[in-house]
């Protein structure tokens, strides 16, 4: 099965290079960087290291992920993995993601960071908090339990372009969760290190106005995509 890593990233020149290198080439057939309107070189810098770059200079995370997904849909992926551009996810762990969509057990695995080992300093306390809101939201509105919005996760192509996908900044992550809850996706949680971001700042945690934005955007997103269909009755297998 063809595998492309999408990484969005936003002047990330400072680490994009080492995440980019740092990609086990044996798991992954295509790293697509997607530039979301970088001032400092990111994607030269991702080019240099070896990664297709796509340039999407609308702002916008979720607008970032579109673009990599169509890149990756073009290319003929099977399993679309996303990993952050700061270095702050563990590529080791892609393996683990990817095998049980192979094996046909799982069509979507989410690392999970609250589970995992964390670097004391990767998360704060505002990120922990949203994490297990979200969670509790999911498990009360549609009986899933999922632990993090992690953007590192992997999923079937096919089944990621049949979800109506609309958000286009901060909510994309958890947009996706719920669409695969409403679907009743076969989905996986496993626990996965994490790291403090290797360069860069971060757009959501590093300023007081991403964080607000962040907040804002996630929380329309629920209440949009939750209140739009019936209720779902999903499961979320842990291991």
């Amino acid at each position: 099965m063809m595998v492309c890593l999408v990484i969005p990233a936003l002047n990330e020149a400072e680490v994009i290079g080492e995440v980019v290198r740092s990609v086990p080439r044996t798991l992954v057939n295509q790293i697509i960087v997607v530039d979301n309107g970088s001032t400092d070189g990111t994607g030269q810098a991702a080019k240099n290291a070896g990664a297709i770059l796509v340039s999407q200079p609308a702002r916008g995370y979720g607008r970032a992920c579109r673009a990599g997904v169509n890149a990756a849909v073009i290319a003929g992926a099977d399993i679309v993995v996303f990993i952050d551009g700061d270095g702050s996810d563990c590529p080791e762990f892609i393996n683990e993601l990817i095998r049980p969509i192979q094996e046909n057990r799982f069509d979507f695995v989410i690392g999970s960071r609250t589970r995992g080992i964390r670097e004391r300093g990767s998360l704060n306390r505002q990120q922990i908090f949203a994490a297990r809101l979200a969670g509790w939201l999911l498990r009360v509105r549609y009986g899933v339990n999922f632990s993090d919005m992690s953007p590192f996760r992997a999923i079937r192509s096919e089944l990621l372009r049949s979800l109506p996908m609309r958000e286009e900044t901060y909510g994309w992550n958890l947009e996706m969760q719920m669409l695969l809850a409403q679907k009743r996706a076969r989905v996986l949680e496993i626990p996965v290190n994490h790291r403090r971001r290797r360069g860069g700042v971060s757009k959501v945690s590093g300023t007081f106005k991403g964080t607000i934005l962040a907040t804002f955007r996630i929380a329309a997103t629920f209440f949009r995509v939750a209140f739009s269909s019936d209720r779902s009755h999903s499961t979320v297998r842990r291991e």
